[in-house]
This record gives C-alpha cells, structure tokens and sequence, in this order.
C-alpha cells in the first residue's frame, strides 16, 4: 500500500531531495508550504498534493496535518536560523518545533522524521544544534514516536560553495586541522525517506548518527578529490584567519545568526563534532559510505567526472 508522507521544508534544497527520494521509494507527497511558496520544483517533482500551512501558526498545521488521507509520517527539515525565505527566523526552530510536533501527535500521526544534528545534545553553546536537541527532547516529553537523523556537516552546502573551487583545483576547508563528522546530502535524504516508510517500528524513539565510516579534515576531502578527479586538488582555508577569530565576534555582537556561526567553529575545534556510532546507521540503512565513495558520487552528479 502507497504510504503519504507529509514534508515540512519541501521547497528548501534538502527537502526537495528528500522528497525526490519519497517518490523515488514509492510514497506520496503532501508538502505543507506558505501561500507564498515556489512549488514549481516540487510540481516538476511530480507532487500534487499541497496544502498551506506555517510552523509558527498551529491553527494551520492543525488543518494541514489533519487532511486526508491520513498521513503515515512527517519529516521536518526546516531550518528558520538559515533566514533563507522571508519569515523563517530561529523562533522557528524553538517554538515552530514545538508547534509542528503538538500537532502531529494531536492528528495521531504514526511516525515523526526530524533531521537533527549530531551531537546536538552537547552543543549548548551553538544556538541552532542545540534547538535541535530540545526538539528530540519534546518528541519524548509529548509521546510522539519519531526518529531524529543526526547528520555533520553537509559536503554539499547552500549555495555549494566547494564547487567552484574544486574547478580550479582547491578544497575550500571552513576549519582547517579539525577532523569532523560529514554527509552528502542526497544520502541523508535517502535515509530520511527509509525512516518515514519503511524502517521498523523498532527503530522508532531513537537518534541515529548519520555520515561516513570516519570523521574527514580539509586535507582528507583534498585527497578524495584529488583521486576522483586524477588531478590535484589543494586544502585552503575558506576564509583567512582574521575572519573567524577577529570579525565574525565582533559582527556577531550585532548579528545574531553571525554570533551562531561563530559558536559553532569554537565548538567544532573541540574536536566533538564527530560520530559516537555509525554500527546502527549500518544496520538500518546498508553499508555506511566512505569518503571518497560520497565524494565520487558529488562530482558525477556534478559532471565532474
């Protein structure tokens, strides 16, 4: 039977993979967006099923989370500190969180997908991992069963920033000597879509660490591109060090979202932003993808190679 799968975030560059991997696994869509929305690629995505609705107005998730048919999971991957479309903000994923998670278990939906971060649960000073975490920590206070995604950090960022740089030879690092936990994104969209329709029940109530065999630095991605591309690609920091030690503190002192970036590359250099377990990522989702596995399939779906 056609499970339906309710995604919050569909238009934003994760969700749009998450849900060409809903409909590649045989689910259907019904993406909850703003009246203002794009639904363009979504529609080019083959979804039909739309309905209005804002984290920040639980009448509307109410309605949306209450149309029929029945929806068998949610997944969230919005992320409101991005500050990508207009009204998205950090009270988001604080109170928006909160908002979609009540609903849902008011609407009596089966199974709660949230994409998480890892480690969230020790990142108390880095504003929107540790958002992630109370969202976890809600799912359990209110009984809905859920499964969180904790991901590193994504190999392909918005906008992908390493792409061209790659073309003229170099690795751009954003904290160069730290090893950390990494991802490309359309595996975490595959595992998103295996946890919302077809993982056990057994797997539900739980965090799972999502990534490659082993955290990766600058100079491991500069030599997993080096081998994919038969050319040498160099590992040079993103930014100079003034930036990160000098401006973003003092921008942050005015920018909220600059300050939130700052934490986070403190934390990051702790060395903590790595995975504690990927045997149950094996386990639930196959063989656990190496770095230069991830890497090759970047550049092939960039035409790269």
């Amino acid at each position: 039977m056609t499970k339906t799968v309710t995604v919050l975030g569909a238009t934003g560059a994760l969700g749009l993979k998450i849900t060409k991997e809903l409909v590649a696994q045989g689910a259907r869509v019904r993406a909850v967006v703003r009246a203002t929305s794009n639904r363009a690629k979504l529609t080019e995505l083959g979804v039909t099923d739309f309905v209005i609705g804002d984290m920040m107005n639980p009448a509307s998730l109410k309605a949306a989370l209450e149309a029929s048919p029945k929806a068998d999971a949610v997944i969230a991957s919005a992320a409101g500190y991005t500050g990508h479309t207009k009204g998205d903000s950090p009270a988001t994923d604080t109170e928006g969180y909160r908002n979609l998670i009540d609903a849902t278990k008011a609407a009596g939906i089966p199974r709660f997908v949230l994409i998480s971060i890892l480690e969230c649960d020790k990142a108390q000073s880095v504003p929107h991992f540790y958002h992630k975490h109370l969202a976890e920590k809600h799912l359990r206070a209110v009984g809905q069963p859920f499964i969180a995604l904790r991901p590193g950090a994504f190999l392909d960022q918005t906008p992908d920033m390493a792409l061209p740089k790659v073309k003229v030879g170099v690795y751009p690092a954003w904290i160069p000597g730290v090893s950390m936990g990494m991802i490309y994104t359309a595996d975490l969209a595959r595992c998103a879509a295996m946890a919302a329709i077809s993982l056990p029940d057994s797997a539900l109530n739980s965090a799972i660490d999502v990534g490659w065999d082993r955290p990766a630095s600058g100079d491991d991605l500069a030599a997993a591109f080096t081998k994919v591309l038969g050319k040498t690609i160099v590992m040079k920091p993103a930014f100079p060090s003034f930036v990160a030690n000098v401006m973003l503190p003092l921008i942050g002192l005015f920018k909220e979202s600059v300050r939130d970036i700052h934490e986070m590359i403190k934390w990051i250099k702790t060395g903590a932003y790595v995975s504690k377990d990927m045997a149950t990522q094996k386990r639930l989702f196959g063989e656990v993808p190496t770095i230069e596995e991830a890497v090759r399939r970047y550049s092939a779906d960039r035409k790269l190679i």
